[in-house]
Order: C-alpha cells, then structure tokens, then sequence
C-alpha cells in the first residue's frame, strides 16, 4: 500500500505560482519592457551581417515556455520527496491459542536454605526453585508468561509474554534477597491476580512457588486466594523445602544451622484448595507432569493476529530525478545554452 508520510507537504505546490503573481517586478525590468516598446533601426541588410559574424551556428536555446516546464518539474519532484513518499509492506503475526500463566517465585532468605540434595551435593531451595520452574517454562510453548517475584514486598519481574527465554534468563539472575528477608506471599498473590484480571477468562493461572511460611505483606495468604477464586483464575502451588526441625543454610559466605526456616506445607495446599488449583512437591519428579496435564483441561486463549504495516522509504526516487532536472537547468541556464572558455559550447 502507498501512502505519504507528509502529504500536508503537497501546499507547497502552489507556492511558485503565488510568487510568480505577487512578487513585485524590479524597476530595471520594468524600464527595459518599457525601452523595448520603443522603435528600433535595423540594418538594411540584417542578414549579411549576421551571416559576416557568425562563423559558427549554436545549437538552438531552450525555449522559455520549456525552461519555465523544467523549473515547476524541478520544484514538483522537490516537493514529492519533502512528502515523504513510502510503501507500507504487510506484515501478519499469528499467535496460537494457549495460556495466561504467572509465575510467583519466592526469593526471600529462607531460599537459601540447604535442605535439598543433588548428586550428593547440598542445594539451596533456589536452585531446586530455578531447575523446576525453567523446565516448566521451557514446557509451555504458545502460552504467555509473567514472573513475580517476592520477599519483604512483591514485584513484577516480567509482564506476561510469549518470549520464553527472556522469562528464564531473568529468573536466573534471581537471587536470594533480592527482594527483602520476608515472605509476603499473599502481596505477591495479590499483584499477580491484578495482573491476570486484564485477561481472558477460563486460561488464566497463577503458580505459586514457596516454602508456605507468610512473614510479611499486608494481604494475608488465604485472603488473597478468595480473591483469585472471585476473579477465576485457578492457583496451583508448588512447596519448596523439608519437614526437618533444623535446617542447614548459607549466611555471609559459611553454612550455619537454624530452627526457624520451616517448611508450611499446610498453608500450600490451602491456598491450591482456595483458588480450585492443586498442590505438589517440588521434590516429586512427576509434580511437572501433573501441573501440565491440570493445566491443559483449562480452556484457552483465543488465537491472536496481528498485521502490522512496515514503511519502505521511496523518496529518493523524486529526488534522483530532481537532481536529473538540476544538471539539466545548469547546462541551460535561463533557457541558454551555456558558453564555456575557449569560445566553445556545452
């Protein structure tokens, strides 16, 4: 499709004409009209003089009419490309149906806690955390997903999207701490329903990953979970930790042992209960697989389409041909063919 970018540019067509009208003449041209009124003697044989004086016959001038064509042309072209002419490339994205999912990931200081193992090597709950979640995300082609994470308050790390790896790349850049020592979890159920309530219904879902213990936030938990069954998005709760008394953690580069990081894994499974979701383990191998097939008897998003249009620039087509014009009207100066050194002709 063609369009200009600036066709308002178009009113300085009419310029030349306005000043060909009311630009006044100088008086030196008005005497010489004058003076060329006046009767004029010729020579009585006008042609054998020229014929004496001319050794050489110059090709015929332009005509006025055709100098004053090539000058409104010159102009028109200069306008075109002020105008910003472009061709408008379609371009169509298609989405397919899927999801609305976002992720609230716990990154207070009890994820720090060494109470998982792997390969017989002591884990933190984080990085437990980090390998379920990214294959969880890396599992959910065509959905769109957020990312909130929260300690003492709750933030939006990501709004929800399709880009997948942008999502994974910015939650392993979380640490623990990052977002205060506490855990609010209903502040960050809370900004998570907000988010989703802009969605469709009947494909959104909020998955929680914590250890259950609330210590911070100003919406308790299961409040925040009525809200979420209210809005109709479905809560599934994923619980990172261990039924140990005393849990080994990592506090100022040494591993020290402590009491009070249990794991609540009552107050998970209410929530999940609350908001018509489910409750798993983190440490169930199979907890993914569940996740994914509640998931998908959800209904989901319509398909989306989107058609953009990208601009092709085509302006330097009326500006090639008014540089054309300007060779052309430098070689004929005012209708003249121009006399160069040495008594020859350009």
């Amino acid at each position: 499709m063609f369009e200009f970018h600036w066709p308002w540019m178009a009113l300085l067509l009419i310029l030349p004409p306005l000043v060909k009208r009311f630009w006044p003449r100088p008086q030196s041209e008005q005497h010489e009209s004058v003076e060329g009124m006046q009767t004029t003697l010729l020579h009585p044989s006008l042609s054998h003089l020229q014929d004496a004086f001319n050794t050489r016959k110059p090709r015929q001038p332009l005509s006025a009419r055709l100098y004053g064509w090539l000058l409104y042309l010159l102009w028109l072209a200069l306008v075109l490309a002020l105008m910003r002419p472009q061709w408008l490339e379609p371009y169509t994205e298609n989405r397919t149906a899927g999801y609305d999912l976002m992720l609230a990931v716990d990154a207070s200081h009890s994820m720090n806690a060494l109470d998982f193992t792997l390969d017989e090597e002591q884990v933190s709950r984080m990085q437990v955390v980090k390998g379920v979640v990214a294959k969880f995300i890396e599992g959910r082609q065509g959905d769109r997903i957020g990312l909130v994470i929260f300690g003492s308050r709750a933030y939006v790390l990501s709004p929800l999207t399709y880009d997948r790896k942008a999502v994974n790349s910015l939650l392993s850049e979380v640490i623990p701490r990052i977002a205060g020592d506490g855990t609010a979890i209903g502040d960050a159920l809370g900004l998570g329903v907000k988010k989703l309530r802009e969605r469709p219904e009947g494909s959104r879902v909020l998955l929680l990953i914590a250890d259950g213990e609330n210590t911070a936030g100003t919406i308790p938990p299961l409040k925040a979970a009525q809200l979420a069954a209210e809005e109709g998005i479905r809560i599934y709760s994923i619980g990172v930790g261990s039924d140990k008394k005393r849990v080994p953690i990592m506090e100022n580069g040494r591993i020290i042992t402590r009491d009070d990081l249990g794991f609540n894994e009552e107050v998970m499974r209410e929530i999940a209960e609350t908001a018509d979701g489910a409750y798993f383990r983190a440490t169930d191998t199979e907890a993914l697989e569940k996740i994914y097939q509640h998931i998908d008897e959800l209904e989901k998003t319509e398909a989306e389409s989107r058609t953009v249009f990208i601009p092709q620039p085509l302006y330097y087509w009326p500006l090639m041909v008014a540089l054309l014009l300007l060779l052309i009207l430098g070689i004929y100066p005012e209708g003249k063919q121009r006399r160069l050194r040495g008594g020859g002709y350009a």
